[in-house]
């Protein structure tokens, strides 16, 4: 039998859901959010603010540095001075300037070669045996003996023979020592030790009862260097020469570092004095080398450096034609000394002076003209002086490109001189 389906139907009357009651909440308050204009408009017053001040700063505090270097001349002047020891300052209207005597010494030395030789002869010691006589005797002085080569030695001094000694009726020999001399110069006499007669006695019975031996060789024997006139003189000729040679150099040399302070002096000192000469070897002597000095003295005049500079700029003052300055920087002065008197204590003193000059400029004309120009503008204006040789212009801050109005920040530096 089939399922029987029933469906349930209810009524939507009955089943109506009953309307909640709402709950109303309190309104928020919103607000409009800012834009970004408004935001920005500060910092942009702010920015505006600091552009314009350092706009107005960099107008106020620019500078700039203009150096200048002039076209050069050189002028110069000669005058005579009288340098006066006893003048206690300068007197410009009759060219006197104090000074002082200066005095130093030094001396010159130098090892030379003897030329000079001269034989040398051999020296040693001969025994002498005595088995002749019992009786002490007495030889001379330059007594001969002869080696077995055949070569003559001289006793240097007398010679006191002891007698023998008779012994069992036999007689025993006596001996001294006695020394020789070779009879001439020679490296041959060099002998080594060797058997010695006495060379009076030959041919007599005494020759073979005196008889000499040496136990140490001959030396000395040859040829040795030896000291002459003509050295001696050689040497003194050719310091006194190297004197006059380095006179100059070695009185500048002293001057330089024994002069006071302020002081100067001139370019030649010629009044070298010679006190002594002499020699370690004399003529003669037997040496291979010897040393020869000179002792010397040199006086001159001394001067004030700062007093000779002022006269030398007076006269140089006189020479400057209109509208030229000097450069007294570049000054330089000469000094030679004439007619020297030392014991009445003056000397001439010859001045040469030389010192650059340049055209005088308008500074403040000069500033007025280049106010407010460009760096390019201000660059071709000064290279269009025909006083001026180089420029060179630094503007602050460095990338600002215009030299400012105003006149108390432009920095001229002139002249510069290279």
């Amino acid at each position: 039998m089939p399922r029987k389906v029933v469906d349930i139907f209810v009524k939507k009357e009955e089943f109506r859901e009953e309307p909640r009651e709402k709950k109303v909440l309190p309104e928020k308050e919103i607000k409009p959010k800012p834009s970004f204009l408004r935001k920005a408009r500060p910092l942009f017053f702010l920015f505006v603010l600091l552009f314009s001040f350092f706009v107005f700063s960099l107008f106020k505090f620019s500078s700039a540095k203009i150096e200048i270097w002039p076209n050069l001349e050189e002028i110069q002047a000669e005058a005579s001075l009288t340098i006066d020891t006893k003048a206690e300052k300068p007197d410009f209207e009759n060219k006197i300037i104090p000074g002082r005597i200066f005095e130093d010494g030094e001396i010159f030395s130098e090892e030379f070669s003897a030329s000079g030789r001269t034989g040398k002869k051999a020296e040693g010691v001969i025994r002498l045996f005595n088995s002749y006589t019992t009786q002490e005797e007495t030889w001379l002085t330059g007594t001969r003996f002869i080696s077995s080569e055949g070569k003559i030695f001289k006793s240097k001094d007398k010679i006191v023979v002891p007698g023998a000694q008779m012994e069992k009726g036999k007689i025993k020999p006596s001996f001294v020592d006695v020394p020789v001399e070779a009879a001439e110069p020679g490296s041959d006499y060099n002998l080594p030790p060797t058997k010695f007669s006495v060379l009076a006695f030959r041919g007599t019975p005494r020759f073979t009862k005196y008889y000499g031996e040496s136990y140490q060789p001959m030396k000395g024997g040859g040829e040795s260097p030896q000291v002459t006139k003509e050295d001696l003189e050689g040497a003194e000729k050719a310091l006194t020469q190297k004197l006059e040679e380095k006179a100059e150099e070695k009185a500048k040399e002293i001057l330089k570092n024994k002069v006071p302070k302020d002081f100067t002096f001139a370019d030649k000192i010629s009044n070298w004095q010679i006190l002594e000469k002499n020699s370690s070897a004399k003529e003669g002597e037997e040496k291979e080398k010897f040393v020869f000095q000179i002792r010397a003295k040199f006086q001159t005049f001394i001067f004030p450096e700062k007093e000779t500079s002022d006269f030398a700029k007076k006269i140089l003052s006189q020479k400057i034609p209109q509208g030229k300055k000097p450069y007294f920087e570049s000054l330089k002065n000469y000094f030679s000394l004439e007619n020297q008197d030392l014991k009445t204590g003056k000397a001439t003193l010859l001045l040469k002076s030389k010192v650059k000059i340049y055209s005088e400029i308008d500074l403040t004309s000069l500033k007025n003209s280049l106010a407010g120009k460009s760096l390019t503008e201000a660059k071709t204006f000064l290279q269009n002086q025909a006083d001026f040789r180089k420029i060179k212009i630094e503007s602050y801050p460095a990338w600002f490109r215009k030299i400012p109005n105003d006149t108390k920040r432009i920095e001229i530096v002139y002249p510069l001189i290279d």
